[in-house]
């Protein structure tokens, strides 16, 4: 994760975004190298930057300030909290207020109201269109596929989109479309020996999905079935019931999922039981 905090940074920004797995934009060492009036474009530009690259980004610094001292934020604060939503951020960090403040149980359950409230205003319509419009040409299958997951998705008004994957790049592809719906990161373990337990390396995958916004990690045990199609469906069931037991979906709602059988991609909508 890379952190730009002074001019250079800001004008290298393409370069360094390209050589990131995400990105940091940390307003208060920003606040000190570059014009104060020029800070709100820095970070739009940047937090729009990340979006079309699909990359996760973080906005950080004096996002709830007053809260070290205060059990409620300034008007300024939490109207800040909200825009860094509506500008495209997949996390806002909070650091004294956690870290040394007299409320950080209270900072990170207002931080969390008032992203929960920003984020029922966004027109996710209108923000697929931003996303397609600078999308590659061509595409890549993956990128094709998690495109079209979302667009069903929207179509379909699904209250849920659920990925099965290993290494979990088609989950993140998807989030880079930013759907109106969680996505559930069904990450499913490949299984090289006879034990079906969890291997460190298995579970990376699944932490690493907590940084982008709207994806939802959870881990399915190994399978024991003898054929792709029997094993899929297996983990289908499971990720439903899981998702039904976290109250992402409901009985009747329309779940897309994507997944793979064998050598082929697969988007189907299922219908919650």
């Amino acid at each position: 994760m890379s952190k730009v905090e002074n001019q250079e940074g800001v004008a290298n920004f393409d370069d360094i975004l390209a050589n990131s797995d995400a990105f940091m934009v940390a307003r208060g060492d920003l606040g000190m190298e570059i014009p104060i009036e020029k800070i709100f474009l820095a970070q739009k530009v940047m937090i729009y930057k990340c979006n079309i690259q699909g990359k996760p980004v973080v906005t950080a610094t004096q996002m709830l300030e007053s809260m070290i001292k205060s059990p409620r934020p300034t008007r300024a604060e939490a109207t800040d909290v909200a825009n860094a939503v509506l500008d495209g951020t997949d996390c806002v960090m909070l650091s004294g207020e956690t870290a040394a403040g007299a409320y950080p149980e209270l900072a990170v359950r207002t931080m969390a109201k008032i992203c929960i409230e920003a984020e029922s205003t966004i027109d996710y319509g209108d923000v697929f269109k931003r996303v397609m419009a600078n999308a590659p040409v061509p595409m890549s299958p993956l990128e094709s596929l998690a495109s079209s997951a979302v667009r069903t998705a929207n179509t379909a008004k699904a209250s849920l989109i659920l990925v099965l994957t290993r290494g979990g790049s088609t989950a993140k592809m998807v989030a880079k479309y930013r759907p109106g719906m969680p996505i559930l990161s069904v990450v499913v373990p490949e299984i090289k020996t006879d034990s079906f337990d969890w291997s460190c390396s298995d579970e990376y995958p699944a932490r690493h999905s907590l940084i982008f916004r709207g994806l939802v990690p959870v881990l399915c045990a190994g399978s024991a079935r003898a054929s792709d199609e029997e094993s899929t469906e297996e983990a289908l069931e499971f990720s439903l019931q899981h998702a039904k037991a976290k109250g992402l979906c409901k009985v009747g709602d329309a779940v897309v999922a994507l997944h793979r059988v064998g050598t082929a991609s697969v988007i189907k909508i299922v219908i919650v039981k």
